[in-house]
């Protein structure tokens, strides 16, 4: 009672900040509202007043909080409480020439969010219009099919008013190839940017650059270009959760346990950290863990690609193959040129025995994202499940190694398919051609069944050894050496027979240990409240 209206204003916005802050986003909310009700009030008791007295309250009223800034914090609490229909209705609140580029660029993005692309391209080129530098509005507008000209023409005026700004019309020419899921063209472009002096060694474009790689199948690249921009910047989180994804799936699972526990040590509060853990507990067979992983990730992040995929595979592996196909579709939603949100979703309808499905979705990839080797392999690989596609297999993966020899993809599905045809000295061929100017684990594996099948028993365990040095956890690999071992001792058939057999119920025994693993991490997702 001891305030002026005025001052009580301030001090609801003080409150409604102080609670924003302690995260108490509803409390905050309802401060914010309590503060915009007062603030009316305020203002028709001003325009009772005579206006004798304005001299003297204009410097009191100019250093009252925002209207605006008021509702930007409301929608902001909105965001964090997941009501995005809320925060679009507070800022369409606010009179379009009154909008700050802030509120515009929340707007765009909350749009963008809901699937309504219209207002969202409005809203960004409305930043643009204000701030002709703002490079996320130029991403948004990209990223929503706007074409890269018009985008380009929307800052020319700036470019050619401000020296040594030439280079940002490449960027956007960059990042248009990136959004229209052109990869070669965007890595050629990048890369000629990184060689201008003033773009050189910037942590943002290796991150882009090594992320194109990645969606072109070149881990080797894009696995070096990630460790460049490491080394820049030790407290880089944007792009590590591809990273961790790239050394567990080459077998390096100590290197992503320190990447986690690195990542974790800068913060937990994004979704790339637990991620990487997530991507260390699939490649160990621990799904339970990896899909709790995963969950937490899109709990942090909603739109966290690679956690969706994450959690589809865990889902996928543990045989809840319905919910692994909605992750899939929803990554495919937030990212429609990835080729691996594709691959997920029709290695579903492969576990499902859903080939039309399948076929469906890999015609649909191959005639949207072009005819590469990757989309080749992808159609490929679903032709290999039907009999009756075999030949048109065979012409696919024959087109894709013509385009890229050293496609490990394709040069596996070929040899699966050679040896299906029992053609092994081809095969020997194939794979021999393919590892002389790369080491992977997969091929030398092959290669070591394929020199079994022809009895070239010694170079077989070579191979073997090879892929295992590659990844000590190939099981595949280990199972071949120790065969090919027990094949060279000097025991007779029915030994061997009974070895096998142990074998046999060892793998069983693996196999229930794995079930009672999932059973424990399956009880304590449901005290995580995970589902």
């Amino acid at each position: 009672e001891l305030f002026s209206p005025s001052q009580k204003y301030q001090l609801l916005v003080y409150h409604a900040d102080s609670l924003f802050h302690d995260k108490e986003y509803r409390n905050a909310v309802s401060k914010y509202t309590m503060a915009l009700q007062q603030k009316k009030a305020l203002s028709k008791t001003s325009k009772v007043r005579p206006s004798t007295g304005n001299a003297a309250s204009t410097p009191q009223s100019q250093c009252l909080p925002s209207e605006i800034e008021v509702k930007y914090k409301m929608a902001e609490c909105y965001t964090m409480l997941k009501q995005d229909k809320d925060a679009i209705a507070i800022l369409d609140g606010i009179p379009s020439r009154q909008r700050t580029p802030k509120i515009n660029m929340m707007l765009a993005n909350l749009y963008k969010k809901a699937g309504q692309e219209r207002s969202s391209v409005t809203s960004y080129k409305e930043v643009l219009r204000q701030c002709p530098l703002a490079l996320d509005a130029i991403l948004g507008l990209l990223s929503l099919s706007v074409k890269g000209a018009e985008v380009a023409s929307m800052t020319i005026n700036i470019i050619q008013s401000i020296p040594n700004l030439d280079w940002l019309s490449v960027w956007i020419k960059a990042y248009a190839f990136v959004h229209t899921g052109d990869n070669t063209r965007a890595i050629n472009t990048i890369c000629s940017l990184e060689k201008k002096s003033l773009l050189r060694d910037n942590v943002d474009l290796l991150g882009s650059l090594a992320d194109l790689y990645f969606r072109a199948g070149d881990s080797k690249n894009s696995i070096l270009k990630f460790e460049q921009a490491q080394m820049l910047d030790p407290y880089l989180i944007k792009g590590m959760d591809v990273y961790g994804y790239l050394l567990a799936r080459e077998g390096r699972l100590e290197d992503v346990e320190n990447l986690g526990c690195r990542l974790f040590n800068i913060s937990d509060q994004h979704a790339e950290p637990w991620v990487v853990s997530g991507c260390h507990s699939f490649y160990s067979k621990r799904y339970s863990r990896a899909l709790y992983l995963g969950a937490k990730a899109i709990q942090l992040n909603s739109n966290s690609v690679q956690a969706l995929l994450l959690k589809g595979a865990a889902l996928r592996n543990m045989g809840r193959v319905q919910e692994a196909i909605i992750h899939f579709r929803e990554a495919i939603r937030l990212a429609p040129c990835r080729l691996d949100c594709y691959e997920g979703l029709i290695e579903c309808y492969l576990a499902s025995n859903s080939i039309r499905e399948a076929m469906v979705m890999a015609n649909n990839v191959y005639k949207t994202l072009g005819a590469n080797a990757q989309t080749l392999t992808l159609l490929a690989t679903v032709c290999l499940e039907d009999p009756v596609t075999q030949e048109k297999a065979k012409t696919l993966l024959d087109k894709a190694l013509t385009q890229r020899p050293d496609y490990i993809k394709a040069v596996v599905k070929k040899a699966e398919l050679l040896s299906r045809e029992q053609k092994y000295e081809d095969g020997i061929a194939l794979l021999r051609n393919a590892l002389a100017n790369q080491s992977d684990c997969v091929l030398h594996r092959i290669l070591g069944d394929f020199l079994v099948a022809v009895n070239e028993y010694q170079e077989a365990m070579d191979q073997y050894s090879i892929a295992l040095s590659l990844d000590p956890n190939d099981q595949k690999s280990l199972e071949g050496l120790q065969k090919m071992e027990k094949e060279e001792s000097p025991t007779d058939a029915t030994q061997e027979e009974d070895v096998d057999d142990m074998e046999g119920s060892g793998e069983e025994g693996d196999l229930e240990g794995s079930d009672s693993e999932a059973a424990q991490w399956a009880d304590q997702e449901q005290w995580f409240g995970m589902q």
